[in-house]
């Protein structure tokens, strides 16, 4: 299927490994120019090796907490490609988990930190550039947690709540300027961020990794139909197909890639 984006330019953060590095192979399989950006290098250079054997990519660090480090990737990108045309915001984190009333102010300041104001501050660096052209695509990562409540898990359900409240924003903003906004949101996909949550219940149960998973679906994701975790490349499609000419009336949606774990009819 053609998705019209050949030439253009995406900066996808969280590039680095899971739905990011998926997406960018994805997306540069489609000919679309690759800036890949995470906060570290330490699977950056595998990861676009890997881009490079389908499509065009080059790699820049930055730290979305820090505005500074977040414009110097846009001047690096700009100098690199000129533009960019399609932001990806794979980027974030789990935070602290367990009893709400053992959660500090910290940990919770840490959690909307990177996965709410990141996305804020990468937003407001690179979406005008897709205003200056008249054409965008913004797809934000949020999550099944958005709109389905764990108490276990309340700073990250919180900020990805808010990022979904952000989304449906931003579309009403920058709409009339060519640059339509929307979000994905995955549920237990196999990541390294799940595949460390996997290890340490794993190692607190007594279990292999493998039990561990199906307790965790069994016993927290009762819902999630397919019984399995979703994979990568089955969010990439998702996000591809929000990255494309092929979405030129989608607009401030969120679209659940979560094998069926949200129970209610909700976005």
């Amino acid at each position: 299927m053609e998705l019209g984006i050949k030439g253009k330019v995406a900066l996808i953060t969280g590039g680095d490994s899971g739905m990011g590095r998926a997406t960018a192979q994805l997306l540069a399989s489609e000919g679309v120019k690759i800036a890949l950006l995470d906060k570290t290098t330490d699977k950056l250079q595998s990861t676009l090796d890997d881009i490079k054997s389908v499509g065009e990519a080059f790699a820049v660090q930055a730290d979305l907490r820090n505005l500074s480090e977040v414009e110097n990737a846009r001047d690096e990108i700009v100098n690199r490609y000129g533009t960019v045309d399609i932001l990806v915001n794979c980027a974030g984190i789990t935070g602290a988990t367990g009893d709400f009333f053992e959660i500090s102010d910290r940990a919770w300041h840490e959690a909307l930190e990177v996965d709410l104001m990141g996305a804020v501050r990468v937003c407001r660096t690179f979406v005008p550039l897709m205003q200056q052209s008249g054409w965008g695509r913004v797809v934000l990562v949020t999550s099944e947690d958005a709109v389905q409540p764990y108490t276990d898990e309340m700073p990250y359900c919180a900020a990805k709540a808010g990022l979904l409240n952000f989304t449906k924003n931003l579309s009403k903003a920058c709409a009339k300027d060519g640059v339509l906004v929307n979000s994905v949101s995955p549920a237990f996909i196999a990541t390294p961020m799940t595949d460390a949550m996997m290890e340490k219940r794993a190692d607190k149960l007594g279990v292999s990794f493998d039990q561990a998973i199906a307790t965790f679906l069994k016993e927290k994701r009762p819902h999630l139909e397919l019984q399995r975790r979703g994979k990568a490349e089955e969010v990439a499609a998702v996000i591809a197909f929000l990255c494309s000419q092929l979405s030129s009336f989608v607009v401030g949606s969120n679209y659940r890639v979560d094998g069926g774990s949200v129970a209610s009819i909700s976005l």
